[in-house]
């Protein structure tokens, strides 16, 4: 996309030679003009406006994104020992009772801020029991083969809610996908203290930190993530046995219902008339379901 016509500002030296080799490329004359007045001129003045515009903006958002990162994101990589800041966080909790309905929760963190957009839940599928470093290797496994599979950015940091062993059956997951190689620790809960893969010892970093406040803030956001939806299925698999009492409401519609109104809350909010129109059910049975989930 040679232009037959190339403004400057100012003279260059050689402007021939560039004129001439810029022709032979376009198999066309090409003209190299600095024009000092007109409306060419008031075309180069305008280019330089918008020019000076764009890279002043370019300036503020890099100093604005320095500073950000010069906050708790710097002073984690800091703590850590990082090559790069932790921009991008992502961070694992289980949840269950008594080896019930087993699932767990990640959360994501960009530039310190929670990106939910980017929250996923997993229902164990493979494990028995209570298996809590079983139940971390599984999810973190699938989390990170989908990743690659999609080519789905990887994080800079992991964090696992759980001490030593956690961390270890996490480590190890990654090692089988071939991602040894990044970062990832865990945070044990009652004492707060942070370890990395193969240290016996957790990591000396200032109760002050704000990259150990990012850390806790972090670790008590997918901590409450996994509880919530921890007790949404709990609730719901309490309800599903409690519908079935009803006449007429079987497997399928219980499903059905479960996807036009995915929470307990959701239902409560409903009128039956509305239930009714949406699920196509009779509305004796709607009746029944409000009444249940009062």
């Amino acid at each position: 996309d040679i232009p037959d016509e190339i403004l400057l500002e100012n003279q260059i030296e050689n402007k021939t030679h560039y004129s001439s080799w810029l022709s032979k490329i376009k198999n066309k004359s090409v003209k190299i003009i600095i024009p000092a007045i007109g409306e060419k001129s008031r075309l180069v003045a305008i280019a330089k406006r918008n020019s000076s515009l764009r890279l002043k903006e370019l300036r503020l958002k890099k100093i604005k994104r320095k500073e950000y990162l010069s906050k708790p994101i710097l002073q984690l990589k800091e703590d850590l020992g990082m090559d790069v800041p932790p921009r991008r966080i992502e961070a694992f909790d289980n949840s269950n009772i008594q080896g019930e309905h087993p699932v767990s929760g990640m959360v994501c963190f960009i530039d310190g801020k929670p990106k939910k957009t980017e929250y996923r839940k997993f229902h164990i599928k493979n494990v028995k029991g209570i298996d809590d470093f079983a139940s971390i290797y599984e999810v973190i496994k699938r989390r990170y083969k989908r990743s690659i599979n999609e080519k789905k950015p990887l994080p800079d940091l992991i964090l696992i809610d759980g001490g030593k062993g956690q961390l270890s059956a996490a480590k190890s997951a990654l090692d089988s996908l071939g991602l040894g190689y990044l970062f990832v620790i865990g945070i044990a809960k009652r004492l707060e203290e942070v370890y990395k893969p193969g240290i016996k010892d957790p990591q000396n970093i200032i109760k002050t930190s704000a990259g150990l406040h990012l850390l806790r803030y972090i670790r008590d956001e997918v901590h409450r993530f996994a509880i919530t939806f921890h007790r949404n299925i709990r609730d719901k698999k309490m309800l599903e046995s409690r519908f079935e009492s009803i006449s007429g409401m079987g497997k399928k519609r219980i499903n059905r219902l479960w996807e036009i109104y995915p929470s307990l809350e959701s239902i409560k909010q409903a009128k039956v008339r509305e239930i009714s129109s949406k699920t196509g059910f009779p509305n004796k049975i709607c009746i029944e379901i409000k009444a249940l989930c009062n």
